[in-house]
């Protein structure tokens, strides 16, 4: 089935509407996911017709889908990419589950060989060994923009029909395991590359200096009105405690998030007699070394797991500090958010941090190791006065950035 263009009838003349794909794997909670809905709350329909191709229908945050967007079916192979090896057998899809269990092989050899903490080659060892049998996409008809909203990138390079096509950067490639020949031709096959920070680009560009004229900032776009009305939810507060400073914690249990090492910070805190409670809304497979982490130090009075939440936001809302302890992000979703909601924000010194806030203006940075973001943590707590000077600050500034979205109209203009 081929889907037609759309016209719109302005003043006499007709406009045929610009045509945008975007692809992503599914819409779990986290915050890439999260920053797609404000990427697709933020377009404008009477202008642009958006289908949404999410290679398997699963995830709280489908159900956030604007009206507007044409979710495209789902197509079976490609649910594939992300379920069970075992399941996918027994249907039948032995050239998708013998292309991933190479890809585990390879990937497993090549993190021997460069001896990274954080390997995410894994991903595009999959994408390579089976991009090639998974079915074609240009039935869907031309588009104006195509976008690869996450890795891997293949599906949109090698499936998609478009006059451009733009591939998201969402993390610190600098600080990441990933294998440089086999990614720089999916990369340099993408009209644009699109990061969304100044940090983050010069991190990619470590690894790929040649792409450097692809590059293009656009931050993920978050919409105030709507985290403030999601943020007023009734929730129940028994569990947080009363009487105690509240810090709090939004994201996957990941070693780039450092939950782990987040409660060794919080038992150097207690043990300085600060009366707390540090509570963590997330989810994910470090899930089992934080709890035996947590049991480990004799945490669980403090250190308290709320396990998957589709809206963060009450919780953040409830706290006195947020806390972002990753040992490194792209851009943290999570620390605008919380400085939309007028908390004071606490972040660790990993490469991208000055680009997500200004330290002692709207939040600190403090060093990105336990003992050091221990002591940190622990003056601000004591720093009544700093603590309200910066969410005067907050108060008082936009944190809101839906207007991003006219970096993407100007660039299809001009295309």
């Amino acid at each position: 089935m081929c889907f037609k263009s759309t016209y719109i009838h302005v003043k006499n003349k007709d406009i045929m509407m610009k045509r945008v794909f975007i692809a992503i794997q599914y819409l779990e909670i986290g915050g890439v996911e999260r920053s797609l809905i404000g990427l697709l709350n933020a377009i404008d329909y009477t202008r642009y017709e958006v289908d949404l191709f999410v290679f398997r229908h699963t995830g709280e945050f489908m159900s956030f889908i604007p009206q507007e967007v044409r979710l495209l079916p789902e197509i079976k192979k490609f649910t594939t990419l992300s379920r069970p090896i075992k399941e996918i057998v027994k249907e039948g899809y032995w050239d998708i589950a013998l292309g991933r269990l190479w890809a585990h092989i390879q990937s497993k050899c090549f993190e021997k060989r460069s001896q990274v903490k954080e390997n995410i080659a894994i991903f595009q060892y999959v994408a390579s060994n089976t991009t090639p049998y998974l079915p074609s996409l240009e039935h869907l008809g031309e588009y104006d923009l195509a976008i690869s909203f996450l890795i891997p990138h293949n599906i949109v390079k090698d499936k998609v029909k478009a006059k451009q096509k733009w591939a998201w950067i969402h993390t610190d490639y600098s600080f990441v395991g990933i294998n440089v020949e086999k990614e720089l031709p999916v990369w340099a096959a993408f009209d644009r590359v699109i990061s969304i920070s100044e940090s983050v680009s010069k991190g990619f560009l470590t690894r790929f200096p040649s792409l450097n004229e692809k590059i293009l900032l656009i931050e993920n776009i978050l919409s105030e009105k709507m985290i403030r009305e999601q943020a007023n939810e009734k929730i129940d507060l028994k569990c947080l405690g009363e009487g105690k400073i509240k810090l709090c914690t939004v994201g996957r249990f990941s070693y780039p998030k450092a939950i782990d090492r987040a409660v060794l910070i919080c038992k150097q805190l207690i043990n300085k007699g600060i009366n707390l409670i540090w509570y963590i809304v997330g989810y994910g497979g470090d899930e089992n070394l934080i709890r035996k982490t947590i049991h480990d130090n004799r945490m669980e009075e403090y250190f308290i797991l709320l396990g998957k939440k589709t809206n963060p936001y009450p919780y953040i809302k409830a706290c006195d500090i947020y806390v972002q302890p990753s040992r490194y992000e792209g851009k943290a979703v999570t620390v605008r958010e919380a400085q939309i909601l007028e908390k004071p924000v606490v972040i660790t010194n990993f490469p991208t941090a000055q680009s997500q806030l200004t330290d002692g203006v709207d939040g600190i940075i403090v060093p990105n190791d336990v003992d050091g973001a221990a002591k940190g943590l622990m003056d601000f707590i004591k720093d009544d006065n700093k603590r309200d000077r910066i969410i005067t600050y907050l108060h008082n500034h936009n944190y809101g950035n839906e207007e991003e979205v006219d970096k993407i109209y100007q660039m299809l203009e001009v295309c």
